[in-house]
């Protein structure tokens, strides 16, 4: 009888350990199941949530382009003005060859803010034309030409350079433009 509870005490052990053990296996795989699923449910979560704000955003910015039809509005002739200052005599007059010495002569203003936004508002880019309360006016490039001094009736270096006179590394600039 001896031999036989111990034989069933270590049959009852041997049974329960290998028991324990498949528990444990399944447990275990239980557990990195629900792991999985919880980070893969997480996961599309937080990919669901980029999305809609990737299309919040987009409608918002779609919606703010009807609105506003320009983005840039710096105005910075303070940077041109202290460009021709520091500029050579000699690429001053390069400048003036090519037509656009009115630029030299712009002064340094700072425009303030509100009146660049209220311009670019009623400035309608499709049709040219700015809308003031007095009525609207059609901007051409001639007036523009006319109003700065500038040339605007195209590109005059062809007709003041001659390209074969160029050396290799001018022709390399003038490539790139």
């Amino acid at each position: 009888m001896a031999d036989s509870s111990t034989s069933s005490t270590s049959q009852s052990n041997s049974k329960k350990t290998l028991l324990f053990r498949f528990r444990a296996k399944i447990e275990n795989q239980n557990i990195q199941l629900v792991a999985n699923l919880r980070n893969l449910h997480q996961h599309t979560i937080k990919l669901s949530i980029k999305n809609l704000q990737r299309k919040q955003s987009n409608n918002t910015q779609e919606k703010m382009a009807a609105r506003n039809q320009t983005k840039d509005l710096k105005c910075a002739t303070h940077l041109l003005s202290d460009k021709f200052r520091n500029m050579t005599e000699e690429k001053k007059a390069i400048v003036r060859d090519l037509g656009f010495g009115g630029l030299m002569h712009i002064p340094p203003l700072r425009v303030h803010h509100q009146l660049l936004r209220e311009l670019a508002n009623n400035f309608k880019l499709g049709e040219n034309r700015l809308e003031t309360g007095y009525g609207s006016f059609k901007i051409t490039p001639r007036k523009i030409g006319h109003a700065l001094g500038i040339n605007a009736t195209g590109n005059l270096f062809p007709q003041k350079v001659e390209y074969k006179k160029l050396s290799e590394d001018d022709k390399i600039i003038f490539r790139r433009f």
